[in-house]
């Protein structure tokens, strides 16, 4: 077993053994026990009640937070050319067609979000196997397939972010900075929940929501209370 360092250890004593924190106090709490060097991203981690190998229990959807993931989300537009302009001036990073395709093929994947038009995921079918595992590839659910280009790259610099669960039943989702203010860091993890609440599938029995962790890059883990109002 990995020895704690002495910073670990200091922020591991600052977190109540069995305390249940309130969405605020660990708000509160998570910049206390952050010690890198770099601003650390906030992340939530929800289990839920919830069986997802079973269509209807699969819980998915899309939040945009309030003050913004606090990260510099690197955009590609994969447009045709009359909407190329449209995508440069929303703050696309990259825009273009055919070129960025190939670049895919070769195995350039350094972007963080890929946003199209309908007309285009006919070619980015063959690409499934490389955008798919990186969750790159675009989907008319999560807003990325879309023809109103601009308004999409334009919310998902604004902190616009789309979660799945996974096959355990759990929902990871970074929802800001450390350098953000405490409030800021409960607003969105508030927004994440409320989302999360809403999306609850009516074939869902027993407790909804069973946990919720908030943690920071290399950080302990806070218990957050799960009775969400």
């Amino acid at each position: 077993m990995a020895r704690l360092t002495k910073k670990q250890k200091e922020a591991l004593a600052k977190i109540e053994k069995g305390r249940v924190y309130s969405l605020e106090d660990a708000s509160a709490l998570i910049k206390e026990v952050t010690n890198t060097k770099f601003d650390a991203s906030v992340d939530l981690a929800v289990r839920l009640g919830v069986d997802p190998r079973k269509a209807n229990q699969m819980v998915r959807g899309v939040v945009s937070l309030p003050h913004g993931t606090g990260k510099d989300v690197k955009v590609l537009a994969l447009v045709t050319p009359d909407k190329e302009a449209e995508a440069k001036e929303a703050g696309a990073d990259y825009v273009g067609l055919d070129e960025y395709l190939d670049k895919i093929k070769s195995g350039w994947t350094d972007v963080d979000v890929i946003i199209t038009m309908p007309s285009v995921m006919g070619k980015l079918g063959p690409l499934g196997r490389v955008l798919g595992p990186r969750g790159l590839m675009p989907n008319p659910k999560t807003g990325t397939v879309t023809m109103d280009v601009a308004k999409a790259v334009t919310e998902v610099k604004a902190g616009k972010i789309d979660f799945k669960v996974d096959k355990t039943g759990i929902v990871h989702a970074a929802i800001g900075k450390a350098s953000f203010s405490a409030d800021k860091i409960a607003d969105n993890a508030n927004e994440l929940l409320q989302t999360l609440m809403k999306l609850k599938p009516t074939t869902a029995k027993g407790v909804y929501v069973k946990s919720i962790f908030m943690s920071s890059t290399m950080s302990p883990s806070i218990a957050v209370d799960s009775k969400i109002g």
